[in-house]
């Protein structure tokens, strides 16, 4: 009987060692588990819904802010963006080229910008958007669910967010995704 009393605080000791593994294990589980799941398809609760209800001054240097009565009438896109957003920078050139065509209206929401840097960005690299409201203190975003720059937003011409996408643009994302759905919307 004595022997199974002395082991049983030895036991309890050696499982107490291994606690901390075990819980570092779990942990590893799930940051494995999130490091496999793109954060491009996490699914937006706006879909379906319509625009949330906001009102926002131009950039400094714009005469059109955005509101969210400027996004019923026809199928636009509103693109979140910053001047210090590198992957602004690189979706810039396709808005850009995309306005050109005049496909559709690309209107511009400015997220936590300083307003010089902003107005400063699309002086130097051009302004493709219709309308650009600034969301200075980030509140718009926050009610569009913005996660982070750039993300753009497919609205229909009921005011209804169709789609959203995060992260910049890349052409393959237009030509498979975007211009068939908007294309979709138009007819």
């Amino acid at each position: 009987m004595r022997e199974t009393t002395d082991t049983l605080p030895a036991t309890r000791n050696r499982l107490r060692t291994y606690i901390p593994l075990i819980i570092f294990l779990v942990i590893a589980v799930f940051l494995a588990i999130g490091l496999t799941i793109d954060p491009r398809l996490v699914p937006s609760p706006l879909i379906n819904k319509t625009v949330p209800d906001f009102d926002l001054p131009p950039v400094q240097g714009r005469e059109l802010g955005l509101a969210s009565t400027d996004l019923v009438g026809e199928v636009s896109l509103v693109n979140v963006f910053a001047s210090w957003c590198v992957a602004c920078r690189e979706e810039h050139p396709l808005l850009m080229r995309l306005a050109a065509e005049n496909t559709l209206p690309i209107h511009g929401l400015n997220y936590k910008d300083v307003p010089e840097d902003a107005a400063r960005w699309l002086d130097e690299r051009g302004d493709p958007y219709t309308r650009t409201g600034a969301d200075i203190n980030g509140r718009v975003g926050i009610d569009w669910g913005v996660y982070g720059v750039p993300e753009t937003f497919v609205i229909d011409q009921n005011g209804k967010i169709v789609y959203k996408h995060i992260g910049a643009i890349k052409q393959d994302d237009w030509d498979k995704t975007l211009l068939p759905l908007i294309q979709g919307l138009q007819k």
